[in-house]
């Protein structure tokens, strides 16, 4: 259910960019790990690949979360959707070239790895603009749960990329289908966006005329009176207040740091998990099979996180501290889960359990970080905020998998410790503990 201020109709525009980019990305995850043994490339240089384009994209979101206050979401949503469906579609096309053995390995990765940059310049558009687009039209009150909603685009993709990946890999294009496919749906739904999201672009815009008219702008986005009354007191109080914000803001200094945290952790495990299927698992098994696992796997792991997001959030109205501090204790457990499975089934609920735990405390921190600041800065937190995400993907995966091909319980061992160390911290500190609408 969409917030009351919110039309329905934006929303799911706004929630399927998001979605797109989540189910391609995560579509490559599940495939790549078998691309990268077909092609003999390095497991370490899989990981390096997506630790270069999150460098790229940690520096490039808050550019663009800036360029979103001042030309608009809808904009960057084009933007990120653009860079998203460009990156796939190189990408595809120099797996494929590998794979039919056109040009060499080394070759193979370079090329793939300048394709995958893409994403991290111009893919990191869409996400703050989402993020923007929806804080800044929701009350306080609305704001954890329509944030929670949107951060489950991202659990909902990792369902939707490995259960239609395999469909993608079909005969003359391989492992390189699913990129084609992915490809063409960010085509097209940077075509809806742009015909049915309204452009927001303030150099477009009519010049203002006055308070009055601007709150009854406001009031008239809304379907519910007291939520409308409220964006327009929220618009009057805090004209003229917009600030830059930066991971380092004393006011969202500790969800940064917790954020930063949670997704490292997510991000060390999450990319060592193919490996762990198709070494210790998947016993040989062909390469179409293992991917299919590795599927099975992420798409067990989004629904436990929708379960959280959808279900968990809304039906007890968590609030970001309580998100934080319960989804820290939760993905500890299904981490130390995984390090101690010994077949499939029981990898698969432990990394349920551990998903389910994540799905809780990214919108915690996120939720926490936005209630943190006025509406006038909301462009500039979720740059912040999506700029920590990416973050995440620098050296966490690289760590990950050096820890894994040490022992491969390591890492989940490691994560399992880490997540109780981010619970007691989230009980202790201030910031956290006290976050939620005013």
């Amino acid at each position: 259910m969409t917030p009351a201020s919110l039309p329905r109709t934006h929303f799911a525009l706004v929630f399927a960019a998001l979605l797109v980019t989540a189910a391609g990305n995560t579509a490559l995850q599940s495939v790549l790990p078998v691309i990268g043994r077909a092609i003999r490339i390095p497991d370490m240089g899989i990981a390096l690949v997506f630790s270069l384009s999150a460098l790229i994209w940690t520096f490039s979101a808050p550019y663009w979360a800036l360029r979103s206050d001042r030309r608009g979401r809808r904009l960057l949503l084009l933007v990120g959707l653009g860079g998203f469906g460009l990156s796939m579609l190189l990408c595809a096309l120099v797996i494929l070239a590998g794979l039919r053995g056109l040009i060499a390995p080394l070759v193979t990765f370079a090329l793939f790895t300048l394709a995958r940059a893409l994403f991290g310049v111009f893919g990191s558009a869409a996400n703050p603009a989402a993020q923007a687009f929806v804080a800044s039209r929701t009350t306080p009150a609305e704001r954890t749960n329509a944030l929670a909603l949107l951060s489950s685009a991202f659990g909902l993709g990792t369902i939707v990329g490995p259960a239609v990946a395999p469909f993608f890999i079909l005969p003359g294009v391989g492992l390189s289908g699913p990129m084609f496919a992915f490809a063409g749906v960010a085509a097209v739904v940077a075509l809806l966006v742009r015909r049915g999201l309204p452009d927001d672009d303030p150099t477009h815009a009519p010049p203002p005329g006055g308070g009055r008219g601007a709150a009854a702008s406001i009031a008239s986005v809304g379907g519910a009176p007291s939520s409308a009354h409220v964006l327009a007191a929220e618009a009057a109080s805090e004209s003229g207040e917009r600030r830059r914000v930066s991971v380092f803001d004393t006011r969202v200094r500790a969800f940064m740091i917790y954020g930063f945290a949670t997704g490292s952790l997510q991000a060390a495990t999450g990319q060592a998990l193919g490996f762990l299927i198709i070494d210790r698992l998947a016993g040989g098994a062909a390469a179409g099979e293992s991917a299919k696992l590795i599927g099975l796997a992420f798409m067990a792991g989004a629904a436990a996180t929708l379960l959280a997001q959808w279900g968990i959030v809304r039906l007890f109205a968590m609030t970001p501290s309580q998100l934080m501090r319960w989804g820290a204790l939760v993905a500890a457990a299904g981490t130390a889960g995984i390090a101690l499975a010994h077949d499939f089934h029981a990898l698969v609920i432990a990394f349920a359990l551990q998903s389910a735990g994540f799905g809780m405390t990214r919108p915690g921190f996120t939720a926490g970080a936005s209630l943190a600041v006025n509406r006038a800065d909301q462009g500039a937190v979720a740059g912040a905020v999506t700029a920590v995400n990416g973050a995440c993907f620098v050296a966490a995966p690289a760590i990950g998998i050096g820890l894994y091909e040490l022992v491969p319980a390591l890492p989940y061992w490691l994560g399992a410790a880490g997540c109780l160390a981010l619970a007691l911290y989230a009980f202790r500190n201030r910031q956290l503990r006290d976050s939620g609408p005013r």
